[in-house]
């Protein structure tokens, strides 16, 4: 382990995204950390994280802002893992810490059947046997749907995924988060890795929704209600008097898509209803449990128990339910009255643009999807198979479908309902992602318009860019596929409400200001400063579809020469050839949302970037990047000034502009030509220049086996 030392971390205690630094000591990264604090109330996110952080000080009290190492309860990887094994094995790793820490399912690629990912899939199952860890081969169902019906995930838990969509598992009561292939490989090796505690918002549903409205409807309206980033970066707890009445397939639907949102988890309360969705769980399981060759037979005669959801489990759980204190702090307060919510529809492109079905007039599709972790369970099925039954698709029109998982499959085959969607023309996926991260049958072509209940519809995701994608509930993606054109199952009458809606910001513990403490002091080997031309990629909300198309994210080798081509592809394809290795990336805000794919920090490693600054960037990106050894700073005034002077017209620009960035006081100084000015910004403490000197969190795992 690392020798006793003092050093510099990073921390927002304000939660207002501008960092001060403060002095620790510690024997390892592992207490990256969190300084001894008398007790205070905590709200549920903080005291899940409580929970599952190890090493404290003592008598600490877990708070938004703190750097904490987390020992999570379960890890899902997915396609991905592969890749995760290969940084695995680079660091020197020779076993797992806890084999039963770590989750496989194969889901994403499943339809793909070239020899080439065949065997990649059979490599993975072989690693997972060797190493015994449970793993669910492709057919299975989608890793998330996977995590909820086998008890991975669980009410008052940390299970973390190296997927953005982690966030569903707060639809049971469970803190899920995101982590990246780096954090994973490191989890496995060392059972841990680091977190820092997010805002934390409130957010109150009120009265209950009007038939025929659900669960998309509500995430859809509050992506577009609140798309000023009003929850980038936070967690989001759900209360308020309207979540007794959704019901948990509605609860992992809103859950889901709070990463659209622009949060890093979204959590709803564990109440009666959970209580019963795992009642009946635990009788679904005990007729199931002869097809999960993870869970070994019961001798005959002998009680089956199964390892996760069981009735001792489930009563604990119930027992222990994690509630926030009273005074509990939030950073935001929000409310929605369900109410007022309506069929709502996200698009074209976005998700932060929607509008009431029934004011979107005469848009003709091409193909519909019903497919994803977010709206493919059985409740979304059977409401697309009413819609659909006794009726057939529209000439011209391509309706995909795949249940979320073999059980949901199963579920409604039994029921009738999948064969009326089949006897309606719809043309059945394998249980797993396809279409919706943009692999196997049925995508987008140029000048396509499609409808999907998947959970993005960014440009060029399901197909080609020059297609436009509406996202939309299951009923109204099985209405449009029927009619041809995007409408709404049922007639609405009369002219529909505005969504209902407030806001509230709240004040709390000012912060010391990062640019009054910080010094320009580094650690050996680490630069104290960087020098080069601004290149400016305006966009806001530039997704990581855009920095790494998702086409190439799963062909594991593909080296950093093709990665240089091919980076911001989806973004402007004239980037590769504008950049150069001596220029400072200037981002806008919110960037790097969408999917966790990690090469959308290493593309532009590749492409020689060292250093970003933007405006704000997504959460997940900002992991990729620390973990990775990409820098990155934040300057919202930086941003608004080049706005005004350079405007949006070119997407990558040169500016001409040259800057002097001072790493570790976050002193940024610019000159125009004609003018110079400068800018504080945080600086990057020692807790993020060991990592870069490491080469990365590979790196440092690197150095920790070896000691």
């Amino acid at each position: 382990m690392l020798k006793s030392r003092t050093h510099t971390i990073l921390r927002s205690p304000s939660c207002s995204g501008s960092w001060t630094r403060s002095s620790y000591t510690s024997t390892s990264i592992r207490r990256m950390l969190a300084t001894t604090t008398a007790y205070q109330p905590q709200n549920m996110i903080e005291k899940i994280a409580q929970r599952y952080a190890v090493d404290l000080p003592s008598n600490h009290t877990v708070r938004s802002g703190d750097f904490v190492t987390i020992r999570p309860e379960h890890i899902l990887t997915h396609d991905n893992t592969g890749a995760v094994m290969s940084k695995f094995k680079s660091i020197g790793a020779a076993q797992f810490k806890d084999p039963r820490q770590p989750v496989f399912a194969l889901d994403h690629d499943v339809q793909n059947k070239t020899e080439k990912n065949l065997n990649k899939y059979a490599s993975i199952e072989a690693f997972a046997a060797k190493n015994k860890v449970d793993f669910y081969p492709a057919g299975r169902g989608i890793g998330h749907q996977v995590m909820v019906e086998e008890g991975y995930a669980f009410p008052g838990t940390l299970t973390v995924a190296s997927d953005s969509h982690s966030n569903m598992y707060g639809g049971i009561g469970a803190l899920g988060t995101p982590i990246v292939r780096t954090d994973a490989a490191a989890i496995w090796a060392t059972g841990q890795t680091w977190w820092q505690v997010p805002p934390v918002v409130k957010v109150e549903l009120k009265n209950r929704l009007a038939p025929g409205v659900t669960g998309k409807d509500v995430i859809i309206t509050l992506c577009s209600v609140f798309n000023k980033d009003e929850v980038l970066n936070t967690a989001i707890e759900f209360t308020g008097e309207g979540v007794k009445h959704l019901g948990i397939e509605d609860r992992l639907a809103i859950a889901n898509m709070t990463t659209e949102w622009g949060a890093l988890a979204g959590v709803f309360p564990i109440d009666r209803v959970t209580k019963d969705y795992y009642q009946k769980r635990i009788q679904v399981l005990d007729r199931t449990r002869f097809t999960n060759k993870n869970i070994a037979p019961v001798p005959a005669g002998q009680e089956f128990i199964h390892p996760r959801i069981n009735k001792e489990t489930v009563e604990k759980a119930l027992q222990n339910e994690v509630v926030a204190d009273k005074g509990a702090f939030y950073s935001k307060h929000l409310t929605l009255d369900l109410a007022t919510v309506s069929p709502f529809i996200s698009g074209p492109n976005s998700v932060k643009v929607a509008q009431s079905v029934q004011d979107l007039k005469g848009v003709k599709i091409n193909k519909a999807y019903l497919v994803s972790c977010v709206n493919s369970r059985a409740s979304d099925l059977r409401q697309a198979a009413a819609v659909v039954k006794g009726k057939k698709i529209a000439e011209g029109v391509e309706f995909y479908v795949a249940a979320a998982s073999s059980e949901v499959q199963a579920e409604v085959e039994q029921t009738g309902d999948w064969q009326a969607l089949m006897d309606a023309g719809a043309i059945a996926l394998p249980a797993g992602c396809g279409p919706c991260v943009g692999l196997g049958t049925g995508l987008l072509k140029d000048g396509e318009i499609g409808i999907s209940a998947t959970n993005r519809n960014f440009k060029g995701r399901m197909g080609s860019p020059s297609a436009l994608a509406y996202l939309a509930s299951p009923a109204v993606v099985a209405a449009s596929a029927i009619t041809g054109k995007i409408v709404s199952p049922t007639a609405l009458d009369g002219a529909v409400p505005a969504p209902a809606t407030s806001l509230v910001v709240l004040s709390g513990q000012k912060g010391e200001d990062a640019s009054d403490a910080a010094s320009d002091e580094t650690i050996a080997n680490f630069p104290s400063q960087m020098t080069g031309e601004l290149l400016f990629c305006h966009a806001d909300n530039l997704n990581t579809d855009g920095i790494y198309p998702g086409k190439y994210t799963y062909q594991d080798d593909i080296g950093p020469e093709t990665m240089r081509k091919v980076v911001m592809e989806n973004y402007d394809t004239a980037f590769a050839g504008i950049v150069k290795p001596s220029d400072i990336l200037i981002g806008g805000f919110n960037f790097g949302t969408g999917s966790s794919r990690e090469q959308a920090a290493t593309a532009l490693l590749s492409a020689g970037v060292k250093l970003l600054i933007a405006g704000s960037f997504s959460e997940t990106f900002k992991r990729n990047s620390i973990n990775n050894g990409l820098l990155l700073m934040e300057s919202p005034e930086l941003v608004r000034d080049l706005v005004q002077a350079r405007g949006r017209d070119k997407l990558t620009d040169r500016t001409g502009w040259q800057a002097t960035v001072s790493l570790a006081s976050g002193k940024v100084q610019v000159s125009t030509g004609t003018q110079q000015k400068v800018y504080r910004v945080g600086g990057l403490g020692k807790s993020i220049q060991e990592l870069w000197v490491a080469g990365g969190l590979e790196g440092w795992v690197k150095e920790q086996i070896r000691q």
